[in-house]
């Protein structure tokens, strides 16, 4: 699918894989709806690439609803969809001191991480269902969602992290197939070990990824947010590649 003259949304797009994604699909012609809690990074990252901001929660229906609808307001027909947002949790299911996982944490990284991701593919798919053809193939969009290495390799402490990256992993396939009937493809990346803000900057910050990039076979070193826009990128555009959970981890 060419994104040149679309619009797009992408979710948790004011910084890390989904800034990254966001400036890959600019680059291609796309008007991107940035989708982000963050108002002053998210102004910038969409002022920077011709875009437009929209204050959201992933989470909550009616602001998935509002940035699906700024992007068809835009003009341009809404054809792509990147869900990127996402938090992050460490606790075991049972600690060292004898307590259960905290209820509270593991809704809330359901509700963003699986839940979010739901609600832009539902939201989105039904816009992209109003729209014409692009082709004789029929196609009239394409989504794409993020999981995690740790969806099917979950470790210690990634109970409830896992468990919503796993549901990510779980929709994608029946997605794909529901979808089909309006031509709008779905396939999820399943990121391993990316360098990402969410580790900071400094002589320590660069320590720690060392160390996380050890048991990498090749290359041995971390993945780039660009690297993940660029698959994502290619996901989209290249419309055969449907249903899959695409790996991307150093062969990790």
């Amino acid at each position: 699918m060419d994104l040149n003259g679309i619009s797009a949304v992408v979710s948790g797009g004011a910084s890390g894989l989904g800034e990254a994604t966001v400036r890959q699909l600019a680059d291609a012609g796309a008007t991107v709806v940035v989708a982000d809690l963050n108002a002053e990074r998210g102004e910038a990252v969409a002022k920077e690439v011709g875009g437009v901001f929209v204050a959201t929660d992933v989470s909550d229906e009616e602001q998935v609803q509002a940035a699906v609808q700024a992007a068809v307001d835009t003009g341009r027909p809404l054809r792509a969809a990147v869900a990127c947002a996402g938090i992050g949790w460490a606790t075991r299911t049972v600690n060292r001191d004898g307590q259960p996982h905290d209820l509270a944490s593991y809704k809330k990284v359901i509700d963003v991480n699986l839940i979010g991701t739901f609600n832009l593919l539902r939201l989105s798919a039904a816009a992209m269902g109003e729209t014409e053809p692009v082709n004789e193939d029929g196609e009239r969009g394409a989504i794409v969602n993020t999981a995690s290495l740790a969806g099917i390799e979950g470790q210690i402490g990634q109970i409830a992290y896992s468990s919503s990256k796993g549901g990510v992993i779980g929709m994608t396939l029946p997605a794909a197939r529901d979808l089909a009937a309006i031509g709008v493809t779905v396939n999820t990346v399943a990121p391993g070990i990316l360098d990402t803000p969410i580790y900071g900057q400094g002589p320590e910050s660069e320590q720690f990824k060392e160390r996380l990039a050890a048991p990498v076979p090749f290359p041995k070193r971390l993945g780039t947010a660009e690297e993940f826009g660029r698959l994502v990128r290619s996901l989209l555009e290249i419309s055969y590649i449907n249903a899959e959970v695409v790996r991307i981890d150093g062969g990790l």
